[in-house]
């Protein structure tokens, strides 16, 4: 058998052969709850033999009950005594060690992601969504931080599920980093496999820009949010077109990563929001950033202080620090009027911590997670059923209420009420109350191809920002179309607006047109000197990223809507026209086995070589998805097809389908409806 020795001697790139010091935690910072510990005692051998690979046979004695400690009582392995000192955040390219551009762009992002202002658990390496991660444990942290430091233009880094496989030679035109996450052998696709392999160190839930480098904090959803808000009144309350929600009143819960937003979003959208939160510690980082405006955990006061600025049709948000089912027990028993009502927990994860149930404290969700999770389960389903009826009795008085794509709605139905089904049997169908991709977002966004293109000014410096702020506004003419107009006011204000949390970056929805102009416009300004390197990048949760049936597939209804093909071609197109880091992961923002998302990250350089990427790569992966959307029969994306095969022509063509005609479907069906009555029901 090849000797430890032998191994050591054959890498040259691998841990420090010295043993870090156990450092102190931060007073403060939160902490992920304990994950729960059910591994087999032949399971647990394997966790720790998986952990004590990445460093040297002399420190295994030391780590291995250090190991089985964590892994005992917080249910994971982070390999704590690796994380460095003090703060990480995103620093000045410049400040980072690298032999190529990329290498030290990917540091930033990572570091930006593990920040203590950005990570909603930066101890245990979680960046959002209650368990999406940069990478599993800080062994891996420390040896991706390595090849980072060393690859060149001519390699490539291979990324699985949080561990670095290794450097393999490459090419420039080639992406300089592949990511994927937890992507679960079929049969194995479920959140009790997906536990079993992430405690025995195999498996890393990358949520979507978590495990994919690309997170730029809360900002990152703002402005979704806002589009989200805004087209909810113009289509649902009598907003005029071009008008605002001033003088509307928006609900909902969860105040952490991405649904930290909503407050802010509110707040532009020129709308009153009160947003329920369980963990004290959640809204104090939301209050302390300027996210949420007012805060209390007295009922009778948030509602009083919505009224006032309701009625002066003001903006206003507030944080309700108590559990939202009391907060709409209180609205529906006092009869007060909601306008629109969603919910942003982490449903995702619902018995994993993702949900906290009605009747308990959020330390004592945090207690059951370690010691009783039948328990913690069962109190989960009983308050998911009354938080069902307060949303259905509130629906009935006038609300207008939007799944916001965190797997609310498959929460309730699996927690038993089989009436939010559509089609009354299972949920493939999707549910009674729409998701806010199948009724706004989808429709009015996604399908002309809009989404949340973003960059990270890798400078640091705020001036770059505020240049690549005005280039952009610039180049969107706010007469194309109403989106436009909606994305022109956004990026003028976004400076006014104190968007930005963690590293120097910036969201704003655009379509393919708009993202390569901009793109190329800042390509030219870095070739210029006028500003430093940026990074490109989008959410997953975009045009063509992701396959997700309740969220961004919601509005394609050909019954595509559970295939994962747009998702992966997204990731194997960019990375074929040479994006400097692509990713795909399971999961994404509505759980294991529920979407397949695909992101990518773009090192713009000032470099021709560069330009050429952005044209090619920046078209594709937006029209992609609406190729996708148009094949489906989506009227708006058929329209942007249309105009993309006249624009296009000889260079590029997709197909778009005939429209047949619904009365001869219906009689047709309807005429044959004695024999398709007799459909053979295959076994499970």
């Amino acid at each position: 058998m090849t000797s430890n020795y032998e191994i050591s001697e054959a890498m040259t790139i691998k841990l420090d052969s010295q043993l870090p010091e156990i450092q102190e935690f931060v007073e403060g910072i939160r902490r992920a709850p304990d994950r729960g510990f059910s591994l087999t005692p032949a399971q647990t051998k394997i966790a720790l033999k998986n952990a004590l690979r990445y460093v040297p046979e002399e420190f295994h004695e030391t780590l291995a009950p250090e190991f089985l400690e964590e892994l005992r009582t917080r249910g994971r392995i982070y390999a704590y005594r690796f994380r460095p000192a003090g703060r990480l955040y995103g620093k000045p390219i410049e400040e980072y060690k690298g032999n190529c551009i990329e290498g030290k762009a990917f540091q930033v992002m990572i570091e930006n992601n593990l920040d203590f202002d950005v990570a909603l658990y930066p101890y245990e390496l979680v960046t959002y969504g209650e368990t999406g991660s940069v990478c599993q444990n800080w062994l891996q942290y420390r040896l991706i931080k390595k090849y980072l430091e060393v690859m060149t233009d001519q390699q490539t880094l291979v990324m699985e599920s949080g561990h670095p496989v290794g450097l393999f030679p490459s090419r420039p035109e080639s992406p300089r980093v592949i990511i994927t996450n937890a992507l679960m052998v079929g049969m194995f696709d479920n959140q009790k496999d997906w536990e079993i392999a992430e405690q025995m160190g195999v498996a890393n839930y990358g949520q979507m820009t978590a495990g994919g480098w690309m997170y730029i904090g809360p900002q990152g959803i703002v402005h979704g949010t806002f589009n989200t808000l805004l087209n909810a009144g113009r289509l649902k309350l009598g907003v005029p077109h071009d008008g605002d929600i001033r003088g509307f009143l928006f609900i909902s819960s969860g105040l952490g990563g991405m649904s930290g937003a909503q407050g802010k979003s509110v707040e532009i959208a020129q709308g009153v929001g009160i947003i329920a939160e369980v963990d004290e510690s959640r809204i104090q980082t939301r209050y302390e950033q300027g996210w949420v405006s007012k805060r209390s955990a007295d009922l009778e006061e948030v509602f009083r202080i919505a009224a006032e600025y309701l009625q002066k049709k003001e903006p206003m948000s507030i944080a309700y620090q108590g559990n939202v089912v009391d907060l709409l027990e209180y609205a529906v028993k006092n009869k007060i009027k909601v306008d629109l009502l969603s919910d942003q927990t982490s449903c995702h994860v619902v018995h994993e911590g993702g949900y906290c149930p009605q009747g308990i404290t959020f330390e004592e969700r945090t207690r059951l997670l370690g010691e009783d999770r039948v328990e913690f389960a069962r109190l989960v389903d009983e308050s998911l059923r009354r938080h069902y009826e307060l949303i259905s009795t509130l629906v009935e008085r006038g609300t207008y209420f939007f799944d916001y794509g965190n797997s609310f709605m498959k929460a309730v139905y699996d927690a038993g009420v089989q009436e939010i089904s559509k089609n009354g049997v299972d949920e493939k169908d999707g549910f009674i109350f729409p998701s806010y991709v199948e009724d706004i977002m989808g429709p009015e966004l996604f399908d002309y191809g809009y989404g949340p293109f973003r960059w990270v000014c890798l400078s640091g410096k705020k001036e770059d920002l505020q240049k690549t702020d005005m280039a952009a506004m610039n180049c969107i003419d706010p007469n194309r179309r109403g989106q436009d107009r909606d994305n022109y006011i956004w990026i003028k204000d976004a400076e006014k607006n104190k968007l930005v949390v963690g590293t120097q970056a910036r969201i704003l929805y655009q379509d393919a047109e708009g993202r390569i102009k901009i793109a190329l416009k800042f390509n030219e300004m870095i070739r210029d000197g006028e500003i430093g390197a940026v990074m490109l990048g989008r959410d997953h949760h975009d045009v063509s990223g992701t396959d997700s049936p309740f969220r961004e597939t919601a509005n394609i209804k050909d019954g595509s809507n559970v295939m994962a093909d747009m998702a992966v071609q997204s990731f194997a197109g960019d990375a074929a026209r040479g994006m400097s880091l692509v990713s795909l992961h399971n999961g994404g923002g509505v759980g294991i086995g529920k979407a397949i998302n695909g992101g990518f990250g773009l090192v713009l350089d000032g470099s021709e070589r560069v330009d050429k990427v952005i044209k090619s790569a920046l078209l594709w992966d937006v029209m992609g998805g609406v190729a996708r959307r148009s094949w489906a029969r989506n009227e708006h994306s058929i329209e942007t097809s249309i105009e993309f095969n006249e624009r296009y022509k000889g260079k590029g063509h997709i197909t778009v389908p005939f429209i047949p005609d619904e009365e001869l479907i219906e009689r047709l069906v309807g005429s044959a409806s004695h024999l398709l009555g007799r459909a053979v029901v295959v076994p499970n």
